[in-house]
């Protein structure tokens, strides 16, 4: 599948999934920034991401190259979502809602049995 279409399933899903949210953390997942990317970039890599990770949530710390913080954000790696479930689409829109899911629940602070009792996984 084409990048273009893949990051346009991607966007489409998580506007969706945003939407469906309950009312007290929608307004906080719509502001959060999502980044799509095919896969995680060397410097990621370099601070112990693993190659074929799907999802991550950063913001908050530092960058080691200026000090400057790096803003929240949630970064999707499309190309490790769709090597991942095989190349298939319907697959590959729910695996996006999911991890997503799982990273908003990093950044909102709920771990995994909180977003499941929140009905959200």
């Amino acid at each position: 599948m084409s990048w273009p279409r893949l990051v346009e399933l991607a966007r489409a899903e998580v506007a969706r999934t945003v939407a469906e949210l309950p009312d007290d953390l929608r307004p906080r997942a719509a502001a959060l920034p999502v980044t799509y990317e095919r896969v995680p970039n060397r410097a990621i890599e370099a601070d112990g991401i693993e190659p074929d990770t799907l999802g991550l949530f950063v913001g908050g710390e530092f960058s080691h190259a200026n000090e400057v913080p790096i803003p929240a954000q949630i970064i999707l790696y499309l190309e490790n979502i769709w090597d991942m479930v095989e190349e298939d689409e319907e697959e590959f829109v729910e695996e996006v809602r999911i991890t997503f899911i799982h990273e908003l629940g990093h950044y909102l602070g709920l771990d995994e049995d909180e977003l499941d009792e929140r009905g959200l996984l």
